[in-house]
C-alpha cells in the first residue's frame, strides 16, 4: 500500500513557475517508477515526465527544456519544477508510484495548476 500526496499547484501567470511535491509513504520498495501525469479538461492524460528508482529520467517533448524531475529518496519525495508556464500547461496534475516487483499503480489524488494572466 502506497499513499501518494501531492502540493504546490495554484495559480501562476505566463512565464511563471511552480514546483509541485509528491510525497509517499508506505510500502516503498526498491524498484519502481514515480511520475507525474497531467489532464486539461476535454484531453487525454498524459505523462508529464518520470523518474526511476536507479535515478534515471523521461520528459515528454511538449514540456521538454521546461519541466524537470527530480527526488529526495530519503524523504520519499518527488518534485516537478516547471519553469516558462504556458496557458496550455493548465491541467490537473496526478503524482504516480508504479511498483514494478508488483507491477502495481497508484495515484494522487491532484493538484490543479492554471497558469493565466
Amino acid at each position: 500500500q502506497v499513499q501518494l500526496v501531492e502540493s504546490g499547484g495554484g495559480l501562476v501567470q505566463p512565464g511563471g513557475s511552480l514546483r509541485l511535491s509528491c510525497a509517499a509513504s508506505g510500502s516503498i520498495f526498491r524498484i519502481y517508477v514515480m511520475g507525474w501525469y497531467r489532464q486539461a479538461p476535454g484531453k487525454q492524460r498524459e505523462l508529464v515526465a518520470s523518474i526511476t528508482s536507479g535515478g534515471s529520467t523521461n520528459t515528454a517533448d511538449s514540456v521538454k527544456g521546461r519541466v524537470t524531475i527530480s527526488r529526495d529518496n530519503a524523504k520519499n519525495t518527488v518534485y516537478l519544477q516547471m519553469n516558462s508556464l504556458k496557458p496550455e500547461d493548465t491541467a490537473v496534475y496526478y503524482c504516480s508510484y508504479h511498483d514494478v516487483v508488483l507491477d502495481r499503480m497508484y495515484w494522487g489524488q491532484g493538484t490543479q495548476v492554471t497558469v493565466s494572466s
